[in-house]
């Protein structure tokens, strides 16, 4: 059906579209790359899709290409008509005119539901939390576009520059891996950086931590500080639930001479475990 209806360009044009910077808008029309990162998320035709940010729709025609049961979120007035357009042709297309941060998504369907978008780069990472902190968490699979260096923030390990409480948030509920970047010149207007895509599987619910909320505190604290040792970056969250950083740091058997990037995933978990059960933290 897409061979009958107007191309991404001419959709373009005829609509008089133009990418709003203010709103982290790039039009990503090379159909190589949307069609590869819709590969990523096969199968499609056996779950519910959302995309957030479709624009003049590029990505959307790839999902629907290969069979997706789509909702697409787009708050922008002006990429609503030719996305209804496109319904038209496509059945399984909805459209919401709405702000991504205030759909409840894990209330749009009951069906199995993965996540597959080229984000805003203004609220990208905004919705990534608010997505794993979702209780219970309403997604299947994601496959998400972010600037590079939120990517490589997303994916890093301990020791690694880029590594810090993003990363840590994220893997405590999945695995996520780079799977390709993306040039800037891929993109209309070209960003001033390259662009990445993300691919996250939920972990077993076993192995997820489930005190999300309470883990974000404790990596704020300290990696708004993180030249601090944990002694020194801890004190004002330790005084806030009535202990001390030395205390905090013996009970959770970890040296509080360390600094956060020095610190496992696990040795933040059990941090937050630390807190929780010899505190009253909630």
């Amino acid at each position: 059906m897409l061979e009958s209806l107007p191309s991404l360009e001419k959709t373009i044009e005829i609509y008089k579209l133009r990418a709003n910077k203010s709103l982290g808008q790039h039009f990503l029309l090379d159909m190589n790359i949307t069609d590869k990162i819709a590969r990523l998320a096969l199968p499609l035709n056996e779950c519910k899709t959302i995309e957030v940010g479709p624009g003049p729709g590029g990505l959307t025609r790839s999902l629907l290409k290969n069979h997706a049961s789509l909702t697409v979120i787009e708050m922008d007035d002006r990429f609503i008509d030719p996305l209804n357009e496109l319904a038209k042709s496509y059945n399984q297309l909805k459209v919401i005119h709405g702000n991504a941060l205030k759909v409840d998504l894990a209330k749009s369907t009951k069906k199995n539901i993965k996540l597959v978008s080229n984000l805003p780069y203004n609220i990208g990472t905004k919705l990534l939390i608010n997505w794993l902190s979702a209780e219970p968490l309403f997604w299947s699979k994601a496959v998400l576009m972010f600037q590079k260096e939120v990517a490589q923030r997303i994916t890093a390990n301990p020791n690694d520059k880029a590594y810090g409480r993003l990363a840590i948030l994220t893997q405590s509920v999945c695995d996520a891996r780079i799977a390709f970047n993306v040039p800037a010149i891929a993109f209309t207007p070209p960003p001033k950086i390259d662009s990445a895509v993300v691919v996250f599987d939920p972990l077993p619910i076993e192995k997820r931590f489930p005190h999300l909320k309470a883990l974000g505190e404790v990596t704020m604290a300290t990696f708004s500080q993180r030249r601090k040792m944990l002694r020194g970056s801890l004190k004002s969250i330790a005084k806030k639930y009535g202990t001390t950083p030395l205390k905090w740091c013996e009970l959770a058997k970890i040296n509080p001479e360390l600094r956060p990037e020095n610190l496992s995933i696990i040795d933040f978990q059990n941090l937050v475990i630390a807190l929780k059960e010899k505190t009253n933290h909630p």
